[in-house]
């Protein structure tokens, strides 16, 4: 199992976050991801991270399709694998509603068949092929006097990057077992992950391609070895508050219909309605406390190795830590212990 590290959006301390990401590269995290979400770019940060790293991969998590054209998130990805070494993966999702409509002003519709075009015209721009693309939603050149096709100028770094799929719901979850090299889970409770994703992950591994090898799943987790308080988990209740409640408008919130999915339907239609309602502190508290506990990694050492243990058997092949101790010394000897747990 590979050990990341995930940075925060929100934006506060950023270069004290990248000398903490360089020492926990030392301790032996093998990847960090930047989130994008409508925070700062993610690219920009990947850039910088290239930089003040040495081996550990970068990811996004992730760059919003319908922000870019496909030909950008192309370019875009070559770019960053190319300043750093060949080191990056393209973390690619479809966001949400809200955010594509509400802040980009771009229309969100068919995320599945748009996520599908888009990454096939990302693999032909790395092959350095001269594009040409007609499909249901982009069409490369366009047609006219001016729409000649075109190659990209450099040649990449590789001609294949991988590319990590977002994916809560069950068409989502199987386009990314199809097409992807990873999938990227949120709020994974190991506990239900047969039940919940079993059959849209069958359904997409039986048209994968081999020479995709195997799929990387990762999942992103608070993570302490520390025991389990409720100021210590404080953070990520009401993180789970906010995406239950908040991301997203009701009937239109795929993290809300996921919780359901994992049996909690009435707590879900509740933390959904506070939040809404502006009783934020309330919807955090109905946040199920097997939930919170499910979804984060934070426990004694032998509690720890069993819940890796747990992800594993559910597939999970990338844990992406966000550690919660109080000081960076003590961040950094947790992820060195937690890389020793994973073995």
């Amino acid at each position: 199992m590979r050990l990341g590290i995930q940075i925060g959006y929100s934006g506060q301390g950023f270069a004290d976050a990248v000398d903490e990401v360089a020492e926990c590269e030392e301790a032996g995290a093998e990847l960090v991801v930047v989130p994008e979400a409508y925070s700062f770019d993610a690219v920009s940060q990947l850039g910088f991270l290239a930089a003040r790293t040495r081996r550990m991969g970068l990811a996004s998590g992730v760059m919003q399709l319908y922000t870019r054209t496909p030909t950008l998130t192309a370019m875009t990805a070559a770019g960053v694998d190319y300043v750093s070494g060949g080191r990056f993966a393209l973390g690619l999702g479809a966001s949400g509603p809200q955010v594509i409509e509400g802040f980009h002003g771009v229309r969100y519709d068919a995320p599945i068949a748009r996520t599908r075009e888009v990454v096939e015209i990302c693999r032909r721009v790395w092959r350095r092929e001269t594009l040409v693309f007609e499909g249901d939603h982009y069409r490369v050149p366009l047609p006219g006097e001016f729409g000649k096709p075109l190659k990209l100028i450099n040649r990449p770094v590789r001609p294949r990057i991988p590319v990590l799929l977002a994916a809560m719901g069950p068409r989502n979850v199987a386009l990314a077992a199809e097409i992807a090299e990873g999938w990227q889970a949120l709020f994974f409770d190991p506990r239900a992950a047969g039940r919940v994703f079993g059959d849209a992950l069958a359904d997409g591994f039986a048209r994968r391609d081999p020479s995709l090898g195997p799929l990387d799943v990762s999942v992103p987790v608070p993570f302490a070895l520390a025991e389990a308080t409720p100021a210590l988990l404080s953070a990520h209740r009401a993180s789970l508050a906010l995406y239950l409640g908040g991301m997203g408008a009701r009937g239109r919130n795929f993290s809300n219909d996921l919780i359901k999915r994992y049996g909690y339907a009435r707590e879900a239609s509740l933390i959904q309605e506070l939040f809404l309602s502006g009783r934020k502190a309330e919807a955090a508290a109905a946040v199920p406390d097997d939930l919170v506990a499910a979804t984060s990694l934070v426990g004694r050492p032998d509690e720890v190795r069993r819940r890796i243990d747990e992800l594993a058997a559910a597939g999970v092949t990338t844990l992406l830590v966000s550690p919660l101790a109080a000081t960076r010394a003590e961040r950094v000897k947790d992820v060195a212990a937690l890389r020793a747990l994973i073995g």
